[in-house]
């Protein structure tokens, strides 16, 4: 469903044991969250920049904080 996507400049991790599955993300970002089930969150790990202002109010709206926005570091000598 989520692409993996090299070119990211964002890593997104959601702590799968504090999520308790209450889908504020899915609904802040559906082009980057789904809620399968009841309980089971699928996520892309790495989204494209463009929907960066909309998975950081995922985040935000997470009420039990389990989702994390990082900067994406790129690897030592790339672009060499």
């Amino acid at each position: 469903m989520f692409p993996s996507r090299k070119t990211s400049e964002m890593r997104v991790v959601v702590d799968l044991n504090r999520c308790q599955g209450y889908a504020q993300c899915c609904y802040a970002a559906p082009e980057s969250f789904e809620l399968r089930g009841a309980e089971i969150l699928v996520y892309d790990p790495a989204p494209s920049a463009e929907h960066r202002g909309r998975i950081e109010r995922a985040a935000q709206s997470c009420p039990v904080r389990a989702i994390t926005v990082q900067a994406d570091e790129p690897a030592a000598g790339a672009g060499r």
